[in-house]
């Protein structure tokens, strides 16, 4: 059971948790991690999901993402979905988020690292990711064109690899 704090429509948690798949609450809100690794090449690291993962399944995704579990801060969601997903271990205490982006049901905090791990050595969590691969924008664009990568917006995609050394995006060591 994966249990998620819920926030108010300012970004304040309420207090209340709500469990993953039973719903929110009226008027509230849960919180989304997204990691983006762009390396020192310009391309994206990007993973494929398994062709059993409820939503966007088989589909091409950017580097990791999820929900932040209860307790959890944006940064520290952040860590543990691209250590789990991917077995890239970050550092992003301290760092904000480079976007944070409303939807519907929350708010989605995006990362943006400069980093170069070697896709070859990488530890994929099974329930989750079943390939990994380095693309470059016209290629996840290709990939989205043709319905293999999760369509999101093309311009917001554009702009991660367009401000990718700018407002808050670091580089890992």
């Amino acid at each position: 059971m994966e249990l998620w704090d819920v926030y108010d429509i300012n970004r304040t948690k309420t207090g209340q948790t709500a469990v993953r798949g039973e719903g929110l609450p009226e008027g509230g809100y849960h919180l989304v991690v997204h990691v983006c690794i762009l390396g020192s090449d310009g391309r994206m690291l990007i993973q494929q999901r398994q062709p059993f993962k409820h939503g966007f399944s088989n589909m091409w995704d950017v580097s990791c993402g999820g929900s932040a579990l209860s307790g959890e801060t944006s940064a520290q969601a952040a860590m543990r979905e691209a250590f789990e997903e991917i077995g890239v271990k970050l550092d992003l205490n301290g760092v904000r988020p480079h976007y944070s982006v409303s939807f519907d049901e929350g708010f989605d905090d995006w990362y943006v690292v400069k980093a170069d791990p070697d896709i070859g050595s990488l530890t994929l969590q099974y329930e989750e990711v079943q390939a990994v691969r380095w693309a470059d924008e016209d290629e996840i664009f290709a990939m989205m064109d043709s319905g293999a990568f999760i369509p999101y917006f093309k311009g917001f995609i554009s702009t991660i690899f367009h401000t990718a050394d700018r407002y808050g995006a670091i580089r890992e060591k």
